[in-house]
């Protein structure tokens, strides 16, 4: 029937009679989504027929926008009271009491909602509800093809199909690329759902499970991406995430209800990636670009067709766009043509953007429907350092990027002759310029930027891109590669940072209701000591005769930085008395980040032997302003004279006890700021490898004893922010911004 060369809505109407027909209901009906988010009643067998195109629904509102807002089915023996239930008159729907209704997914999103309804109070069993599920994958496509609801009322409408659109996004990697549009959307035409055999169904999976394997290994083992690096480790987790027996095993129990291998595979896909996209926790969020890669690849081998959206050779600057991306769908394309990869998904630590950046491939994620709005061919111009893009820019606008582009080359030129010199201001001010760093990647830039060496290595990165726990064994090898990486320079090793928006894929959710403030860093270590043990085991080993510097997160009062330095003072000894080598000194510092520390400097001073301040939740904490939320994130500024009034007060008391003092957060790699913070006496600052070369510069043309002088003649102004005031006075004194 679906088949027929009928209309798109002659086929509907012809569906909900089949199904309340064969499954004994009064009414079947079909909504499917418009713009907007609204449900719209497409198709009834048993309702008023003048509710048609009439009875609409927001998702979330009702039964049936309930279905679609959470993308699972819902079955109901009295839906009358349910609570949210919502009565429209004009269906004539109130003598129905039972109730059972199934999302409509395509590609990820509810397209729409398929349901039944009895006047008896019924009990639907599973068997049923699979084959409303099933029947829905059938919809689905329908629903996607345009021919009920349009291409285009589905996109944002932009005018002149011609004209250049700017786009915005999220920077997941630095850099710009300009390049030709290539959309990848892999999907396979799935020509039968239900199996004639379902014994031979589970064979040809298990067939086809076992020759992805082997073809992934392949592809995976013949990365030119070097032997080392957190890029392995990504590519290593790829292969369990392949193996996982709990995500083959649904495939199975699908198709053994009787679909086909192939519409096991899917309707696992859809449910998988519908619930998925509900999910807060960020860190399995990325993991769903691995599953749809997957996904498509098993697809592939059932079917033997290519997945593969673009046919004959790359043009020689790709621009690669994406809803959401595996490591290995990356490596497939000609990387080497690759200038600038948009997804509309995603997050800086997914595995494809650590393997991007591996390959130093800019990226600019979280691009709402990318995939809409551009075509194939399409010119893009992609700057992930404004967190913006151009579709279909004009000659004027290539030109402004050509111009700029050339410009940052001769600005590499200039950063490249000033890499070896010291960042000494004009008036003999000497700062120490560290860099913040998680990857192996960015400790190989030390050398490259001119870095003196890490003043943050943020030990949680390397954490969370394994599927398990790492041993001390693992942990003590890769505090080594970071030692022999900085070839002698300082680190600064940072315990496990974890909790808050860093969640392992192996820890227990939190559940905390604000978990920037909640149960992290080190409260987590201090409550799972065995866990700090083993981190400061690992790094104590790694030493082996090196200088060892220790930096406690998150610390709140002095009693928890005691009792954290009392943990390392028995590794040490432990170490000590089985005869291992010993680090050549040990160093230990803690981020001041909570305000209450604040007034504990003094007993704090005493025992530290440095500290750094991590401004990005200091200030936060300080303003109560989640720099999560952006409605409130900017509302204060690290500029005003409320912060510099902390920092010049923090900088006082560590001079008077000897201690150094270093700013590890955004404030330190952002010039302006910098050159606040070297005004205010700050001879350390860690950043991202990136920011050091402008810091540099600007540093190199500073007066930093006059900028002290004009800052501390501001410290009581009224002002809500000095920045305007700062930049003024660097501009009139040729200070580099």
């Amino acid at each position: 029937m679906m088949a027929a060369k009928a209309s798109a809505q002659e086929r509907l109407n012809e569906v909900v009679r089949i199904i309340a027909a064969d499954m004994v209901a009064e009414v079947c009906s079909i909504y499917i989504r418009r713009a907007g988010d609204v449900l719209e009643l497409f198709a009834t067998q048993g309702l008023n027929p003048q509710a048609v195109h009439r009875t609409r629904l927001r998702i979330g509102e009702g039964l049936v926008g309930d279905i679609a807002a959470h993308a699972r089915p819902l079955s109901l023996s009295d839906a009358q009271s349910h609570p949210q239930f919502a009565y429209r008159p004009e269906t004539g729907e109130e003598i129905y009491h039972s109730f059972m209704g199934v999302p409509i997914v395509q590609a990820g999103r509810v397209v729409g909602v398929l349901t039944v309804q009895n006047k008896t109070r019924r009990t639907y069993d599973e068997d049923e509800v699979e084959a409303l599920q099933i029947i829905a994958m059938v919809l689905a496509e329908l629903a996607a093809s345009g021919e009920l609801v349009t291409r285009e009322e589905r996109s944002p409408q932009e005018g002149i199909a011609l004209l250049p659109t700017r786009l915005e996004g999220v920077r997941f990697a630095g850099g710009v690329g300009i390049g030709q549009a290539v959309l990848h959307q892999p999907s396979i035409t799935i020509r039968q759902i239900v199996a004639d055999n379902p014994e031979a169904e589970l064979k040809r999976l298990e067939a086809a499970v076992a020759t992805m394997h082997v073809s992934l290994e392949a592809l995976l083992d013949g990365a030119a991406l070097g032997q080392k690096g957190e890029h392995q480790d990504v590519l290593e987790a790829y292969r369990m995430i392949a193996m996982d027996s709990g995500w083959i095993e649904r495939i199975r129990d699908a198709v053994s209800t009787g679909l086909t291998a192939e519409a096991g595979v899917q309707q696992v896909r859809e449910n998988t990636r519908a619930r998925m996209n509900q999910v807060a926790d960020h860190y399995l969020r990325e993991r769903l670009g691995d599953l749809e890669d997957l996904a498509v690849r098993l697809l592939q081998h059932l079917t033997g067709e290519s997945a593969t959206m673009h046919t004959g050779p790359l043009p020689d600057n790709v621009v690669l766009v994406a809803r959401t991306l595996g490591p290995a769908e990356l490596l497939e394309y000609d990387t080497r043509k690759v200038r600038a990869l948009v997804l509309e998904e995603g997050s800086p630590t997914a595995h494809v953007c650590i393997v991007a950046r591996a390959l130093d491939i800019p990226i600019l994620g979280l691009v709402n429907d990318a995939l809409i709005r551009i075509d194939n061919g399409d010119l893009l111009i992609v700057d992930a350092e404004t967190q913006e893009m151009f579709v279909r820019p004009g000659e004027d606008i290539q030109q402004v990027y050509n111009t700029a582009m050339s410009a940052r080359a001769q600005q590499r030129q200039r950063y490249a002759a000033i890499r070896e010199r010291p960042a000494v201001s004009r008036d003999g001010a000497r700062v120490k310029l560290l860099v913040n760093a998680g990857l192996e990647l960015e400790v190989e830039q030390l050398g490259t930027v001119g870095a003196e060496g890490i003043g943050l290595y943020r030990t949680e990165i390397p954490f969370m891109v394994r599927a398990a726990y790492p041993e001390v064994e693992a942990q003590m090898a890769l505090y080594r590669t970071v030692y022999e990486k900085a070839s002698g320079r300082t680190v600064v090793f940072r315990t496990l940072d974890v909790g808050g928006d860093k969640v392992l894929p192996y820890f227990d959710r939190l559940g905390d209701e604000n978990p920037a403030m909640g149960w992290r860093a080190l409260r987590i270590a201090l409550d799972r000591p065995a866990m700090l043990r083993n981190q400061l085991r690992a790094l104590i080993r790694a030493a082996e005769g090196r200088p060892l510097s220790i930096m406690f997160p998150m610390v709140t009062e002095v009693a928890e930085f005691d009792q954290a330095k009392a943990i390392l003072n028995l590794e040490i000894e432990r170490e000590r008395g089985r005869g291992n080598a010993l680090p050549a000194e040990v160093k230990v510092g803690a981020m001041i980040e909570v305000p209450a520390l604040l007034f504990q400097l003094k007993a704090l001073l005493a025992r530290v032997d440095f500290l750094s301040v991590g401004s990005n939740d200091l200030l936060q904490f300080l303003f109560a302003a989640d720099r999560g939320n952006p409605r409130i994130a900017t509302r204060y500024d690290p500029l005003s004279p409320a912060a510099l009034r902390v920092f010049a007060t923090l900088i006082q008391a560590c001079d008077a006890a000897r201690v150094p003092l270093s700013i590890c957060g955004e404030m330190a790699g952002t010039p302006l700021e910098a050159m606040a913070l070297v005004g205010l006496g700050i001879r350390s600052l860690s950043m991202s490898p990136l920011s050091v070369p402008p810091v540099k510069a600007m540093i190199l043309s500073l007066d930093a004893d006059g900028v002290r002088r004009y800052i501390v003649s501001l410290l009581d102004s009224p002002d809500r922010s000095l920045r305007d005031k700062l930049r003024a006075f660097a501009r009139d004194h040729g200070v580099a911004l």
